[in-house]
């Protein structure tokens, strides 16, 4: 046994059987410590049979049966397989097959006349009238006494080069055999409540399942395992977070004069969505401790209004706002549309990215200093040092998952902890709203303004290029505007995708004068000038890469092609579906995929084509991509979970998970509501929890209530 639950913290390496050859091996499959080896939970359970005799119906099924070794018959060519014979106790032959095999170690544990047990994957086959029995590379060949362990149901394991099955269940029943009395970190009735076991028990039950579904989520033990993970992270989130909550800001005034003229001379009505959320930001803007929240909206929602009476609120209050944007591009789209609709209220908009330099970056920075400018836009240039604000009351993040905490600090320190609101126009789905934004107010735009086009998906072959290009040329007649996006800026040796630039010199070829390119390699002066002849004429086409995903409304663009369309994420795919039913006129998607389609892109087109439910193709992106792609998640520092895993089994229960990531978020704000610091005897098993979870550092922020 262990000395104490701190052990499981230590190194894997201090396992018996685990030998400094092999230590690479288990810590690339499960981790470096010890508890980690307990978290690499199966995956599947199979059923090996114990027989005397084998029929046809056992080809290709997992058997163990006692064998009588006859002989061995070495290779003699290279790539041909070591034989063993045998015969089983109903007298059938037996062969067992070795490639590359070490003669010594099969003679060592198959000495010709002893009685051996032999499990493995069992073939079958026809040879010359006679019925043909094999074992390629047996799984276990060893003595009698252990017949027992090698029949029956048996947990699959993920592995990896180096690593077998028999190791792998090996190691976890060293480790679980160890393990020292637990303090328990959740509450007895809640535990009684749920019908769970311990977590010791609950381990074991998983390391032991009988069937398929004791590894399901709908089962107690999964369901304790993957809770104590969530309950880790909340808190873990709730710690991390909490330095920058409650922390003291400026109370802005309600809204007034300027809001309102704004609303009056809008041509179009605030959904209902709209005006909730903006009567939620507005008394978040009132509190005099800073407020973090996060609007969320489908393509075309109408976040950008919304945001932007948030800055006037900030404005009449005689406070600054800065929004942003993750590229100059958007910075610029946001720029001229803030400036269309505050035109009749006399407020000082800048723009700074990294084209604004010389005289023009002094004055803006000097005009920002003094207070002259009301609202700033720009990219990541903001945040930079030189960047100096009169008074910032309010900072505006958009596309959130673009940004780390990071630059979110960052943006704090350019002000007295002003007032942040973030936004996304990817929908995010509840799952993994709670993983990332537990700790922030949320605010959802679930309608679309009145006006908007509803755009119908087409997929079809790259196959029938000739039909679309046809169809093409009568939208273009009609002085009608499309977009061409493709996934490479370049032709590309490794993949078989066609390049944005290469795509644009053959629709040049067909439709002269007619096309603008736009990619992330160009220069911004080159992008804007490209954006220009798109929007303002001669080009009818807008050849371009994914630069193009957020952020551009061209009310005249109506046809979207995309190529390739099975190299893209489904919320990608979504948000440049969006880019076109921005106008008066019907609007269409062209997804265009290269065969043959994997069976997961199949699913993702179908998905794409068959709603236009930005939150419901989220949730499908999740369930086929998991947690680990779905809004650029690896760069943005979304977390990555050891037990809840969507990949493991894309077709569990979302729901499942959902409520149990809003029952962990609850109880740790509960928790910390109650022990800030951790101190009391629960708070101590649960700051084990976040240890065995590799949350330590999140208890560096405990503090007194």
């Amino acid at each position: 046994m262990f000395s104490s639950p701190d052990a499981l913290l230590n190194n894997i390496s201090l396992l018996p059987g685990i030998g400094p050859e092999r230590q690479a091996f288990y810590v690339r499959l499960m981790g470096e410590r010890i508890v980690d080896v307990l978290w690499h939970i199966p995956t599947n359970v199979q059923s090996r049979r114990l027989l005397q005799s084998f029929t046809p119906q056992h080809a290709d099924c997992l058997v163990t049966f006692e064998a009588k070794i006859l002989g061995h018959a070495p290779s003699r060519r290279y790539g041909k397989p070591y034989r063993i014979s045998a015969i089983n106790q109903d007298g059938q032959i037996v062969e067992l097959l070795f490639f590359r095999a070490r003669a010594p170690y099969l003679n060592k544990i198959a000495k010709t006349d002893d009685t051996v047990v032999v499990s493995g994957k069992l073939t079958f086959r026809k040879f010359l009238g006679a019925d043909h029995w094999q074992f390629v590379h047996p799984d276990f060949i060893g003595p009698i006494a252990q017949l027992n362990d090698w029949t029956g149901n048996e947990r699959i394991y993920p592995l990896t080069a180096g690593v077998n099955q028999g190791m792998v269940r090996s190691v976890i029943k060293t480790t679980l055999g160890r393990l020292p009395p637990i303090p328990e970190w959740l509450d007895d009735n809640f535990l009684k409540q749920k019908n769970w076991s311990s977590w010791p028990q609950a381990l074991y039950e998983i390391h032991h399942a009988q069937t398929l579904a004791n590894l399901e989520i709908t089962h107690p033990a999964k369901q304790r395992l993957v809770y104590d993970e969530l309950l880790a992270h909340q808190l873990s989130l709730l710690l991390t977070h909490r330095q920058t909550v409650n922390l003291p800001a400026v109370s802005l005034k309600p809204p007034g004069t300027l809001t309102k003229t704004l609303i009056d001379q809008l041509p179009f009505q605030l959904t209902p969505c709209q005006l909730q959320a903006c009567q939620e930001i507005s008394a978040d803007l009132q509190q005099d401790h800073q407020s973090l929240r996060l609007l969320q909206g489908d393509v075309g929602s109408g976040k950008t209004i919304v945001a932007l009476l948030a800055a006037l609120q900030a404005i009449e209050s005689g406070y600054q706002a800065t929004l942003l944007v993750p590229t100059d591009i958007l910075a610029r789209q946001h720029y001229h549309t803030l400036q269309r609709l505050t035109e009749p209220l006399n407020i000082v908009i800048a723009i700074l990215t990294g084209r604004e330099k010389g005289k023009l970056r002094k004055q803006i920075l000097a005009d920002l200093e003094s207070g002259k400018i009301n609202i700033l836009i720009g990219t990541h240039a903001v945040i930079q040092d030189p960047v100096t604000f009169h008074q910032l009351g309010l900072a505006i993040i958009d596309e959130q998952h673009r940004f780390g905490v990071k630059q979110r600090l960052a943006l704090s320190s350019k002000g007295l902890n002003p007032h942040i609101l973030s936004m996304t126009a990817t929908p995010i789905p509840r799952t993994l709203m709670l993983a990332n934004y537990g700790d922030m107010d949320v605010s959802t735009l679930h309608q679309k303004p009145p006006g908007r086009q509803t755009i119908t998906t087409r997929v079809l072959s790259i196959n029938r290029l000739e039909e679309v290009l046809d169809g093409l040329k009568r939208k273009i007649t009609d002085q009608e505007k499309v977009y061409w996006v493709c996934p490479l800026v370049e032709e590309s040796e490794t993949l078989d995708l066609t390049a944005a630039i290469e795509r644009a010199s053959f629709l040049s070829a067909l439709f002269p004068g007619q096309v603008a390119l736009v990619h992330g390699r160009l220069k911004s002066q080159e992008k804007e000038s490209a954006m220009e002849q798109f929007t303002q004429g001669p080009a009818n086409i807008l050849v371009a890469t994914t630069v193009i995903e957020v952020g551009i409304d061209v009310p005249t663009a109506t046809i979207m092609v995309i190529e390739h369309a099975e190299r893209f994420g489904l919320a990608q795919l979504h948000q440049l579906r969006g880019r076109v039913g921005r106008g008066t006129n019907p609007s269409s998607c062209l997804l265009l995929y290269g065969q043959p389609l994997s069976p997961i892109a199949r699913k993702r087109l179908a998905a794409i084509r068959d709603s236009n439910d930005g939150f419901v193709i989220a949730e499908a992106d999740l369930k086929l991509r998991g947690g680990g792609e779905i809004l650029g998640i690896r760069q943005s520092g979304l977390p990555k979970f050891r037990l809840f895993d969507l990949n493991d089994n894309p077709d569990e229960p979302m729901e499942e998970y959902n409520d149990l990531f809003a029952m962990a978020n609850k109880e740790a704000k509960q928790i910390l509501t109650n022990d800030p610091q951790l101190q009391s005897e629960r708070g101590q098993a649960l700051q084990l929890l976040l240890r065995l979870f590799k949350h330590e550092q999140a208890l560096q922020y405990r503090r007194s209530g």
